[in-house]
């Protein structure tokens, strides 16, 4: 057996491992998307001289409780607010709008004129 030393080890470098990139997070998962939430938003832009309004505001706030209520199973909390705000927009541009016009053809019909 030879007993002969070659002196110390030359430092070697440390090894480097690859770097590992974290997994993507995926969105929590969330069900479809409400009917009443779709149906407030369409309602609250297509306006219809207040009806859709109207139906808006109903339909957003039938969303939003059920959305809340659902505990994530349903999605559309954005849409259903969506449609309220346009909706309430809307009744009060219908009462800006057809409330005069009412007045003043109620008032010529009593009028006679």
């Amino acid at each position: 057996m030879s007993t002969e030393s070659h002196g110390p080890r030359p430092p070697q470098a440390p090894s480097r491992q690859p770097y590992q990139y974290p997994e993507p997070q995926s969105p929590s998962p969330q069900g479809p998307t409400s009917g009443f939430a779709t149906a407030s938003l369409v309602l609250g832009i297509v306006w219809l001289f207040g009806l859709g309004s109207l139906l808006a505001v109903i339909f957003g706030h039938i969303a939003r409780a059920q959305i809340k209520g659902s505990a994530g199973a349903q999605g559309g909390a954005g849409l259903a607010l969506a449609g309220l705000i346009l909706g309430w927009v809307g009744l009060a541009l219908a009462a800006f709008i057809l409330l005069p016009a009412f007045i003043e053809g109620l008032l010529r019909g009593l009028s006679g004129g």
